[in-house]
């Protein structure tokens, strides 16, 4: 009897031997292991949690499983990825990004561009930005972040110069050039579409833009482009930037059929950057 016990305990050891090693080696792995990743993105309610769902689909046929983490607020996705409760988000662009990182320290870094909700010129009067003429009254946003981008913008457009190194923190008083003799209207955000028919021009955010039916692609005189720093992002850990997962996350993004989705649907008023 004990010769037959030890036999049976060195079977049963065998058995637990190879169910560890996966059974029968030609069966191969368990499906769920084969290529299957599974990372958590945050967003923000609306545009960019709509565009993360047409995202995580096309994810899923490149063995990616994305989780989607919505926030109501635009400092908790930086704080849930700094502590690692996320591991990905797509909501902001690089000022904004940069700007919590000076003043948080986080270790976050973009890993590439998304999509932009451009903010464009917009007027009543002419149908081209140049047809301004000498003297017109363009409105600004009065917000320091907006003024800047809206200034950049009329600088693209050749209405104004800036000085040299102003960039995105550009105010009025960074105008150097001013040919036409622009007179440079500052304004609450909210309420510029409202007074647009008292303008020459204005600078409107899309948002804004879309409630007064405007259309950026459509309507507007001068537009920002996929080069401006205000195109939103993913961002992830600094140590993570390399892990090729988030490379399949930034090419299910960038795919084609998200590019399709997004201009079917929000029809010009936010605009792939690739």
């Amino acid at each position: 009897m004990k010769k037959f016990a030890s036999v049976l305990a060195i079977a049963g050891l065998a058995a637990v031997l190879v169910a560890g090693c996966g059974g029968d080696p030609k069966a191969g792995p368990a499906p769920e292991a084969v290529g299957k990743k599974s990372i958590k993105v945050g967003v923000t309610a609306g545009p960019h949690a709509e565009i993360m769902e047409a995202v995580k689909t096309v994810a899923a046929k490149d063995g990616l499983d994305i989780q989607i983490v919505e926030f109501s607020d635009y400092m908790t996705p930086n704080i849930a990825l700094n502590q690692g409760d996320i591991d990905a988000n797509s909501y902001q662009h690089q000022p904004w990004l940069d700007n919590q990182i000076k003043d948080r320290n986080y270790e976050i870094v973009s890993i590439g561009k998304t999509v932009i909700f451009p903010m464009g010129i917009y007027s009543k009067k002419v149908k081209n930005i140049s047809e301004l003429s000498n003297g017109a009254t363009v409105a600004i946003p009065n917000d320091p972040s907006n003024g800047g981008r809206a200034l950049l913008i009329l600088e693209k457009a050749n209405l104004i110069k800036l000085k040299p190194g102003a960039g995105i923190k550009a105010t009025v008083a960074d105008i150097a050039d001013n040919p036409k003799n622009v007179n440079i209207k500052e304004l609450d955000a909210a309420q510029i579409p409202r007074s647009l028919d008292d303008l020459d021009a204005a600078a409107i955010n899309t948002n804004y833009a879309m409630v007064a039916g405007l259309v950026p692609t459509r309507d507007a005189i001068a537009l920002e482009d996929a080069d401006s720093p205000y195109a939103n992002l993913i961002a992830v850990r600094t140590k993570d930037k390399d892990d090729p997962v988030f490379q399949k996350l930034l090419k299910a993004y960038r795919s084609p059929e998200v590019k399709q989705w997004v201009e079917e649907k929000y029809k010009g008023s936010f605009v792939p950057t690739w």
